[in-house]
């Protein structure tokens, strides 16, 4: 019986629903953490009777076909991109992106990444780091004799060496766009990296072009919003108790079948 399997994919469907939403809620306080929602796709038809078909040597045709479906599956876990809260942190090398764009992180293998995430640090060297040590695009170091550090709108990093009157400028942060930044791949750790469907990224100065500015001081938390996670959460789970349904209905018919004498 059909109804068994189709029932089946329906709850294998929503039991990732509930993997999407999970992660979501877990990730609430996650700077700079971009929520997901998973989208779904209904799978290939029997065609038992096509539409258009024809029933008599006059031409007459069929209005309606007759067609059986044989299930859903998850056809994609987009990440909704939208601009997450601000909050203030108080620290120095806390900087929240208000706006479009993305740092840009070396990481030990070479490759790039890129995050939203501006819980920035300082190594032994003074070098501006991510919280896990992995350098920032460009590179921008802070003297040990530093006071008073401070970044502007646009980027640009500032700070009072040793007995000086008038702030020296010690680099400029820079933000990558992409044209479609929904098709970065997360690899954790709050960073994305490139993917043929996100396109190139195209670096430039905050506060130009479509890049946004940036804040000192303050944090982008998740733009994960509570209410709806929790009411997708229910919506899923009368999805999966439906299909539950359907499959103890199945089997009381193929029960019943079997039954007959």
């Amino acid at each position: 019986m059909k109804a068994l399997y189709i029932a089946a994919s329906g709850m294998a469907a929503q039991e990732r629903n509930v993997e999407v939403i999970s992660n979501n809620i877990a990730n609430m306080r996650t700077t700079g953490y971009k929520r997901q929602r998973a989208e779904f796709q209904d799978l290939i038809y029997q065609t038992i009777r096509r539409a258009g078909s024809l029933t008599s040597d006059a031409g007459t045709q069929v209005p309606a076909g007759i067609e059986i479906g044989s299930g859903v599956k998850t056809a994609s876990t987009s990440r909704i991109m939208s601009q997450g809260s601000v909050e203030p942190t108080e620290k120095d090398l806390d900087v929240a992106i208000r706006g479009e764009g993305f740092f840009s992180v070396s990481l030990p293998d070479g490759r790039t990444a890129y995050t939203r995430d501006g819980a920035f640090e300082r190594d032994a060297t003074g070098q501006i780091v991510t919280i896990d040590g992995y350098q920032i695009e460009p590179g921008i170091i802070i003297p040990g004799t530093a006071r008073g550090v401070s970044i502007s709108d646009d980027g640009i990093v500032q700070a009072y060496l040793e007995n000086d009157s008038s702030p020296t400028q010690l680099g400029q942060l820079q933000l990558v766009r992409f044209v479609n930044k929904a098709g970065l791949e997360s690899i954790g750790n709050n960073m994305f990296v490139e993917t043929d469907a996100s396109g190139t990224p195209q670096t430039g100065v905050p506060n130009s072009g479509s890049l946004g500015g940036l804040l000192q001081g303050y944090l982008e938390l998740s733009n994960v919003n509570a209410v709806t996670e929790i009411a997708d959460l229910i919506a899923a789970q009368r999805a999966y108790e439906m299909n539950s349904r359907v499959v103890a209905g199945a089997d009381e018919m193929m029960s019943a079948t079997s039954q007959l004498r």
